[in-house]
């Protein structure tokens, strides 16, 4: 193992609670700076879906297998729920199918484990779909479901518990420099190794490093149903054909362009606001459902009714559900690097920015997290 290191960590949402683990694996003395009384940012406000099918193969795909893995370790050392549900895209149209189709086509080649499934076997797998005009669907056994807001605390804990890492919650790092972070509060801290994931906060450190980065802004609208009754449960997490114009992993798809082109033409206002419909569901019966995307200047100071009503529309026209009465609605902001899987840059010697997976976070950060540490070069600023 190398020598111990004093690192700190800007940030306690999943980027920066993924960092803080492996670097307090590896022996290293770890403190995570928080300016808010608990991780209250998009950490929080997602479906709770670890998503490796959604990833490109190659790399990002790999690093989401990666996460899965150390969501499961998490779930097992720290109490918190990583049920390994899978997932099912639906296809309620022709062009949706042959995406489908020509996906499970390449997939073993580029390293997914897929199945394709008639209606009858859709039906038989979950509940929940909509058997009016329903074609069949895509599974997989990858993915995960975990609840962000029992996961990020309990992580959290579990880290201070099991691995000794310092958390100082409302604190607000206003400067970092080599070996060094400011408070807002007067205090300081001096280290070897300093990690800034401070999320869509792109004003606070560094901020002309990050206007010149290319990072965008993405909002997201979201809603929960009341718990649903009777014990009814989901399955698996559930997509429907829209989302195979929004997650990469689908572009390898010859028939993507004519999905495209028809959804463009017959709802262009599902174009307007990014919207495609997903479903998971937490431990306590509610059901999430999502979402939009909204990006930087057209990112409105108020939510839209309108949106909540197209993403409510679509679901109904892919789900049959026993309850659809809302019992939450919100909204979440996170940093998005349009050509890259994730931002990374070094500022200064010993300082590293990483943020900007793009609404991957949950299924990504462990497993970029993990490749980084397991290969980091022992950077050093002052002592601490």
């Amino acid at each position: 193992m190398s020598s111990e290191l004093s690192v700190g960590v800007v940030g306690a949402g999943i980027m920066g609670l993924a960092h803080a683990w492996m670097a307090a694996e590896q022996g290293h003395r770890v403190t995570v700076f928080e300016r808010s009384p608990r991780a209250v940012a998009a950490s929080i406000r997602n479906f709770g879906m670890v998503w490796p099918i959604g990833q490109v193969a190659g790399e990002a795909y790999e690093a989401a297998l990666a996460s899965r893995r150390r969501w499961l370790m998490a779930a097992e050392h720290a109490g918190i729920r990583a049920e390994p549900c899978g997932s099912i895209h639906l296809a309620h149209r022709d062009d949706e199918l042959a995406v489908l189709e020509e996906f499970a086509e390449r997939a073993p080649a580029l390293g997914y484990d897929v199945e394709m499934l008639t209606a009858a076997d859709v039906q038989a797998a979950t509940p929940a779909a909509n058997p009016a005009g329903l074609l069949g669907g895509l599974r997989t056994n990858t993915e995960l479901a975990v609840d962000p807001t029992e996961a990020i605390p309990g992580v959290a804990a579990w880290l201070a518990e099991q691995h000794g890492v310092e958390f100082r919650w409302n604190t607000t790092v206003v400067a970092a420099e080599t070996g060094r972070l400011q408070a807002a509060d007067g205090s300081s801290w001096t280290g070897d190794r300093i990690l800034i994931c401070s999320g869509a906060d792109f004003e606070t450190l560094f901020p002309e490093l990050l206007a010149s980065s290319g990072l965008t802004r993405c909002k997201l609208h979201m809603l929960a149903t009341v718990p649903q009754p009777a014990g009814w449960r989901l399955g698996t997490h559930l997509a429907s054909g829209l989302t195979l114009r929004h997650y990469k992993a689908f572009d390898v798809c010859p028939s993507l362009p004519r999905l495209r082109d028809r959804i463009a033409a017959e709802t262009p206002e599902l174009d307007r606001y990014g919207i495609h419909v997903m479903a998971s569901q937490n431990a306590a019966g509610e059901l999430i459902l999502g979402d939009s995307h909204e990006y930087d200047e057209a990112i409105p100071p108020f939510d839209s009714a309108e949106i909540d009503e197209l993403i409510l529309r679509e679901l109904h026209r892919c789900l049959s559900l026993p309850s659809w009465k809302i019992s939450r609605r919100w909204h979440g902001i996170y940093a998005k690097h349009p050509a890259a899987t994730h931002y990374a840059a070094e500022p200064l010697p010993g300082v590293s920015v990483r943020t900007g997976p793009g609404g991957a976070g949950m299924t990504l950060s462990f497993g970029l997290a993990e490749r980084e540490w397991q290969h980091s070069p022992q950077t050093t600023g002052a002592s601490a």
